[in-house]
């Protein structure tokens, strides 16, 4: 069977002042028609770099030193920019990790989606919109009718990378190279959109370079599976065979990471190959409020009735008018030290809800209490402070929320230094020992966002997040764009501050083992409105709500995964 896809010896290297970086060293990989191959590693491992070499896509200065890339037997490797336009997008298709980066925001979804399939296709403008309807419709966008004239912002993280994912699929390409296709996606989406990749595979022929760091998707749907470490490959073969029987002491340790729905972990194993133990001096942390006794009767955060309304069409015709409500009615409690998990579809609320708990967006209806005293946006920022000084936000995207004209380390300081606690030298100790727990490093501060992979910056975030050493965290998807080893070091960071600072915390994801390992209890929220609160263990043992049956039917089961190195107590 010939190769749609044939990589030999690929080596890529980034010129930097002082030295050439090696970011991929001599990768072999093939592609057969049909076949699903899983690329897995950790961040910076040179996954993406091996997808951006075959679509022709690596970053100024980077360049191919070293080996060839083949497509249906004739070598790519060495083609101009516009020989490489006239495969990319049409043969050669790439669903990218960051959403946002990957939509034009002054174009609606319609323009982008039809635009692309008519250059492609050839088709008329009435033809394209159909297809295009029809695409969103097949990855899980409900109304795609009205939602394709609606523009990226308007969507939530998920259902953006839904669009991208379309714009994907619409050439009908040959090989499909996914970069964290599911990263943002719910596990009912998840589903959808895999099982979608699967079918193309299977009937259409189509060769997939599956790029992920969940190896419950590489799992459920690959069927080999390389595993890079610091841009060269240590194991590959069959999926069941890698994953079951892994030979290389990184994939074990790599496997030993990943949060298993059937085993309660005390502690989550850390990566024991060219890694190290991130774990934080609890003792040396200093705090800026006085924790309060843990009780059954009184919630440190109260949530009653909470709603929020956004217009999807303005006029001054009530008549005329359209209101999405985005939440609807939503209550629950969080007492003080505990793990309160927030589950359900992208598109459900869950976001919308922490923004409103943040101040960053205003109730249209309902109220919420901290500690007793009631909290509203409408205060304005001064009366807020006391309040924004306690909590801080992790966000989904680590993209979009850091500041790319500032350094590291000044992203990092900058709550301390806004809320006034820490200065000087000793804001300067703090900066570099949160970069250092993080497993990035002082030196890190010195550089700027764009230098780190979407993981490593993600890692900046919960370093930037804890600095105030905060009473409250929302934690939106803090892991969604982690690889298993750095998500396992930052979910013991989370332990350990829950379980020695009585750190409260709002605990928003898509992955559901994450949740039952993390979270004292659990609300599932569909369609802007709560619709079922548990204890974690009744929860997932007896789910009452027929939506929460469904999503824990689709939860991987990681069956096969081998348990070396695992401490452990069975569910």
């Amino acid at each position: 069977m010939t190769a749609l896809l044939e990589l030999e010896g690929l080596t890529v290297r980034f010129p930097t002042r002082h030295q050439e970086f090696v970011a991929v060293d001599g990768v072999n990989l093939t592609v057969g028609p049909g076949e699903i191959h899983g690329l897995v590693g950790e961040s910076g491992a040179g996954k993406s770099t091996v997808g951006a070499a075959v679509m022709g896509l690596l970053d100024p200065p980077g360049y191919i030193s070293a080996g060839t890339i083949h497509f249906q037997g004739e070598e790519i490797s060495g083609r101009d920019a516009e020989a490489m336009r006239g495969l990319r997008g049409k043969r050669l298709s790439m669903i990218f990790q960051d959403p946002l980066t990957s939509l034009n925001p002054l174009l609606t979804i319609e323009q982008q989606l039809v635009e692309t399939i008519q250059l492609h296709l050839g088709f008329s403008e009435e033809q394209a919109k159909a297809r295009a309807v029809d695409l969103l419709d097949r990855v899980g966008i409900s109304s795609p009718e009205e939602r394709i004239k609606q523009y990226p912002h308007q969507f939530s993280g998920g259902m953006r990378q839904r669009v991208v994912i379309a714009l994907a699929l619409c050439s009908e390409p040959e090989v499909i190279i996914a970069d964290e296709p599911t990263t943002a996606l719910d596990v009912s989406i998840q589903a959808q959109i895999l099982d979608l990749i699967k079918e193309l595979a299977r009937e259409r022929q189509v060769g997939v370079i599956l790029i992920t760091h969940d190896m419950g998707v590489i799992a459920d749907t690959t069927d080999r599976v390389t595993v890079m470490y610091q841009g060269k490959v240590v194991e590959s073969g069959p999926t069941a065979q890698v994953l079951g029987q892994p030979k290389d002491a990184y994939t074990k340790s790599l496997i030993a990471a990943v949060p298993r729905p059937t085993l309660k972990l005390h502690r989550f194993p850390q990566l024991s190959y060219g890694g190290r133990e991130t774990r934080f001096a609890i003792e040396d942390l200093a705090r800026n409020w006085t924790a309060s006794a843990k009780t059954t009767d009184d919630a440190l955060l109260k949530v009653k009735g909470l709603t929020k309304e956004f217009h999807v069409r303005r006029s001054i015709i009530p008549s005329l008018r359209k209101v999405f409500t985005a939440v609807d009615q939503v209550s629950f409690d969080i007492h003080e030290g505990e793990v309160f998990g927030l589950v359900g579809e992208s598109g459900s609320g869950k976001s919308t809800v922490a923004r409103m708990i943040a101040t960053l967006y205003q109730a249209d209806g309902g109220s919420f209490t901290f500690d007793g005293k009631t909290i509203t946006a409408a205060d304005g920022p001064k009366a807020l402070e006391p309040y924004r000084r306690q909590i801080q936000m992790i966000f989904q995207d680590p993209y979009s929320s850091l500041n790319p004209r500032m350094r590291v380390d000044e992203i990092v300081a900058e709550p301390a230094r806004h809320h006034g606690l820490l200065e000087g030298k000793a804001l300067q100790d703090r900066v570099s020992e949160l970069l250092d727990r993080v497993g990035l490093g002082a030196d890190a501060g010195r550089k700027y966002p764009h230098e780190f992979s979407g993981g490593q910056r993600q890692r900046i975030s919960i370093a930037r997040a804890l600095a105030t050493q905060p009473r409250f965290l929302i934690c939106d998807e803090p892991t969604s764009a982690l690889d298993v080893s750095i998500q396992a070091q930052i979910l013991n960071i989370l332990k350990d501050l829950q379980e020695h600072l009585g750190l409260t915390m709002l605990f928003i994801s898509h992955d559901l083992p994450v949740v039952r390992q993390m979270c004292d209890r659990v609300g599932v929220m569909r369609q802007g409105k709560m619709v079922e609160v548990a204890d974690t263990e009744t929860l997932f043992a007896a789910p009452k709500n027929p939506y929460t049956q469904e999503l824990l039917s689709l939860m991987p089961r990681l069956e096969g995964l081998s348990t070396e190195g695992l401490e452990a107590e069975v569910i």
